[in-house]
Parts: structure tokens; C-alpha cells; sequence
């Protein structure tokens, strides 16, 4: 299957885009549901531990991803099937639901055009192999996982701790880096966040990051080994300075408002995947160190 992938680069690709834009379709509906689906969830062993009955949802069926149907959050007109082309129906629809004219977020398609591009980039570094395959899943995870820390200050369980198991997985057949070195990088991963975390409060009194980035580190430390854990975290701190700074100057974000490190961390562990050796290798030999 992969000679033949190898033999028609331009319809690899092709499928590439395709497969991102209705994965990236997907993932929005996972960014929206699976928030409310940890609340019900959480609401219901509240309620069990309390004795109480489990509160209704209101919906009169089930919640979960796949069900009910996606609907209008303001006139819950349901969404047919051609209405939910990725990309492609909100250009025609002009970003308006055709019921009653609201307007449809940027969101939707960026995350599908997103998911796209994670496919693409993955095929072009590592060719039609198991590793672009991986690289490609990796990367749709840390885009839902992004984009829920960004809404919701979250980073679900249900992501990071698959994701963690799945670069373990990769690496028992040392595609991206040996076993040994992902197991090493999963626990260093989780430990390195948790003592920040620990020394933090312990100065200020004040928790300045959630469990979710320990878990989320030590996943990707499980796809690249220990050795890129300094350069993802150097990134995301970096990128992550640089971002709220700019935020805090130019658009009046509050001190004391907490910015999610979630989605800096994600985009720094999926470049260590693609291009960690190189920048690294690349770092020592402009130092003079290699």
C-alpha cells in the first residue's frame, strides 16, 4: 500500500487534505461536546456521592459525540448532511446558518483548514510511512486539546492520556525515538511541570498551571524521548512569554488572568516531532558545542 501511496504523490496528497479537512470536522464537534460531556459526567457523581437523582440534560436523550444531531445553537434547526461539508459549506453559506441567518464561528473552518495542514505537513516530512500516519493523529489531538484549554481552561484526560500510550506504542517499534528514551521522557515530562508547579506555590502561594500540562508533557515525551523535553519546553515558554506579553500590552488582557500553556506546549511538542533532531543538531553546531 505504501509503494503504491509512493507511486501517485499527487493524489497522496490529495487524500492527505481530504482526510485532514473531515478529521478537522470531527474535532470540532470533540472541542464543543466533550466539555459538556465531562460536566454531565461530573454532575452525575456529584450527585451519586450526595445520594441525589442525577440531574437531566434537558435533551431527552443520550450526549456523547455522536449523538444528537448537530443543530443550531440558536434556532436548533438540525444540520443536514450537505450543510456539513467540511470547509467547502461555510464558504457557500457565507459563515450564516440557513435557518435563521445566525452566524457561524471562524472556528469551524480554521480548525477544519488546520487539520488539513497537520495532514499535509506529516506526509511531506515523513513520506506516505506509519510515522506520517502517527504524526498526523498526534497532531489532530493536540489541535482539540488546544483548542478546549483555550476555551475552557481544560486539558480533557480522555486526550492527553491516549496520546501518551499511543507514543509509547509508536516507540516499541522506535519510530521516533527508542523505547527506552519515551519511557524515560514520559515520566521526566510529567515530573518536570509537577515540580514547577509545586515550586511555584510553594513561593507564591498561588497555583500557576493546571495537572493537564504535566500529563500533556509527559505524552509528548513519550512520542519524542527525553532529549526533546528542554527544547519543548524552552518553546513554549518562549512562544508562551512572547503571547502574553502581546496580549497583556496590546489588547489589555489582565495580570492576574490566567493564560492556558496547553496549546504553546502542544505546538512545541508536535515541531520536536517533526524537526526536534534538526533544531537541536542545529543549536549545538551554531554554539560550537557539537
Amino acid at each position: 500500500m505504501m509503494d503504491s501511496l509512493a507511486a501517485a504523490p499527487m493524489l497522496t496528497y490529495i487524500a492527505a487534505i481530504i482526510v485532514g479537512l473531515v478529521v478537522g470536522s470531527f474535532l470540532n464537534v470533540v472541542i464543543h461536546r466533550l466539555p459538556i460531556m465531562m460536566d454531565i459526567e461530573w454532575r452525575a457523581h456529584c450527585a451519586e456521592l450526595a445520594g441525589k437523582a442525577t440531574e437531566s440534560t434537558g435533551e431527552g436523550e443520550p450526549y456523547s459525540l455522536w449523538r444528537p444531531r448537530s443543530r443550531c445553537p440558536l434556532c436548533r434547526r438540525p444540520i443536514r448532511a450537505y450543510e456539513n461539508i467540511p470547509l467547502f459549506s461555510w464558504i457557500l453559506q457565507k459563515g450564516r446558518c440557513r435557518g435563521c441567518g445566525e452566524r457561524i464561528s471562524l472556528r469551524y473552518p480554521l480548525v477544519e483548514l488546520m487539520g488539513a495542514v497537520v495532514s499535509v505537513i506529516a506526509l511531506w516530512h515523513f513520506g506516505p510511512t506509519p510515522a506520517a500516519l502517527g504524526a498526523a493523529g498526534l497532531g489532530w489531538a493536540l489541535l482539540a486539546a488546544s483548542a478546549i484549554d483555550l476555551d475552557r481552561q481544560l486539558l480533557p484526560d480522555s486526550i492527553t492520556l491516549p496520546a501518551l500510550w499511543a507514543g509509547l506504542a509508536m516507540n516499541v517499534f522506535g519510530v521516533y525515538a527508542p523505547l527506552q528514551s519515551a519511557v524515560v521522557g514520559a515520566m521526566a515530562g510529567y515530573l518536570a511541570l509537577w515540580l514547577v508547579y509545586w515550586a511555584f506555590r510553594l513561593i507564591t502561594g498561588k497555583e500557576g498551571m493546571g495537572y493537564g500540562d504535566f500529563k500533556l508533557l509527559a505524552a509528548l515525551g513519550a512520542w519524542t524521548g527525553w532529549q526533546q523535553l528542554p527544547l519543548i519546553i524552552l518553546l513554549a515558554s518562549a512562544v508562551g512569554a512572547i503571547a502574553g506579553i502581546s496580549l497583556i500590552l496590546f489588547r489589555g488582557h489582565g495580570r492576574s488572568k490566567p493564560i492556558p500553556f496547553g496549546p504553546f506546549l502542544a505546538c512545541a511538542g508536535w515541531l520536536a516531532v517533526l524537526f526536534g533532531p534538526a533544531i537541536s543538531g542545529g543549536y549545538l553546531r551554531l554554539t560550537g558545542m557539537e
